[in-house]
């Protein structure tokens, strides 16, 4: 095995042991990190969360100059709970050429990729720089991303590479994500008597029923593009929870749901419209209990993702590193939107596959790894 992919796996093993799901601080992660790449006079600033407990990790490779490529990529990771895992998912494992373990394609290994090149880079003379950037709470809505696109805007870099796990292959588009919490709140009461209370349960799933129907629409008669699997945007209720027991006439539900929008697709008149149901069922909830409500909350919102045409260059120079003339398009969604408001055009490529995230036993070939280093090589021996 060659030494620099050795010490991707090395740095990837202790990344992996460190359990950095979103509702737990990345702290030690950055200081992991920090304690790395400091030897090699790479110095790194963090950019806090309000909270204090996260952080934002941000270095430059080379003198200050306008241009240079970002490579970002988030710290946290999604939770294993409830998930059948095989294996310690907070200890890497190696079998049959794949490297298990929570992140190891989603997004860990991109970072140890990272961490093996930077002493390499740290030595060589740049004309740009190259900046990394690592962020926290991706995983429930890039988070901690708009105070990174702000701090990176102010050096004016070329674009962001971000390394989501693409098999290697170069991304140029992606869907949205806009998800939200949905609370109903009726009036409780003994189930003999169901017209002295407000059924939040039934409300709730009244709701859920509008928001398939809707879906539905979207799919039918919402806008096309060929580039996505699938084609549509996509509208989906993923929690539904409510009730205390049998007997009671519930007082509260709770609904998560999301829209994943094409790039173009309207996205604030579908909100609108469920808007205005959650109202046409308030009135008739209010109709029994004033007080009684439905109240909807913001999850995460990712904006959809295009390449602007001034950064086709760009694009070309990572396909030529990828060693590929294609362009592809995910439905996942990426720190990319963030970037790209703030005027830094994105591209995504990045080793692993996204069948592998978010589920027991996530992996990463040993190969999509040894690809990856190849890829940064090139990409940034320009830069």
């Amino acid at each position: 095995m060659e030494p620099l992919l050795s010490q991707a796996i090395e740095r990837l093993e202790r990344l992996i042991a460190f359990n950095s799901t979103s509702h737990l601080s990345n702290l030690p992660v950055l200081d992991f990190i920090e304690a790395e790449l400091a030897p090699h006079g790479i110095t790194c600033a963090r950019i806090s969360s309000p909270c204090g407990q996260k952080a934002n990790l941000f270095a430059r490779i080379g003198d200050e100059a306008p241009g240079g490529i970002v490579l970002s990529g988030h710290t946290d990771v999604v939770p294993v709970e409830g998930q059948a895992w095989d294996t310690d998912p907070f200890q890497l494992t190696a079998r049959d050429g794949k490297l298990y373990g929570r992140g190891t394609c989603d997004m860990k290994g991109f970072l140890a990729c990272i961490m093996a090149l930077a002493p390499i880079w740290a030595k060589q003379p740049r004309s740009k720089p190259i900046y990394l950037a690592f962020s926290y709470d991706e995983e429930i809505g890039c988070l901690g991303v708009p105070s990174m696109a702000a701090k990176l805007s102010e050096f004016k870099p070329a674009y962001v590479l971000i390394g989501e796990p693409t098999m290697m292959q170069v991304v140029t588009a992606h869907k949205g994500v806009f998800s939200f919490e949905t609370m109903v709140y009726g009036l409780e009461a003994h189930s003999s008597q169901p017209h002295l209370g407000v059924n939040a349960v039934h409300f709730g799933a009244r709701l859920v029923d509008f928001l398939v129907r809707l879906g539905g629409e979207i799919t039918s008669s919402g806008l096309k593009d060929e580039r996505f699997t699938p084609s549509h945007s996509t509208l989906h209720v993923g929690v539904m929870e409510g009730g205390t027991a049998r007997n009671i006439i519930p007082k509260e539900c709770y609904i998560h749901w999301e829209i994943r929008p094409l790039p173009g697709e309207n996205h604030q008149a579908i909100i609108s419209r469920i808007e205005a149901y959650c109202r046409e069922l308030e009135r008739e909830m209010q109709a029994t209990c004033a007080s009684a409500r439905i109240e909807s909350k913001p999850m995460s919102r990712m904006l959809g993702v295009t390449l602007p045409p001034h950064a086709t260059q760009h694009a070309a120079a990572v396909k030529r590193a990828a060693g590929t003339n294609q362009e592809l398009a995910v439905s996942f969604g990426t720190e990319a939107g963030v970037f790209n408001a703030s005027g830094i055009p994105s591209i995504i490529c990045g080793p692993g596959s996204i069948d592998q995230a978010h589920k027991p036993n996530e992996f990463v070939e040993i190969r999509q790894l040894e690809s990856c280093l190849a890829f940064l090589r090139k990409v940034t021996s320009g830069e």
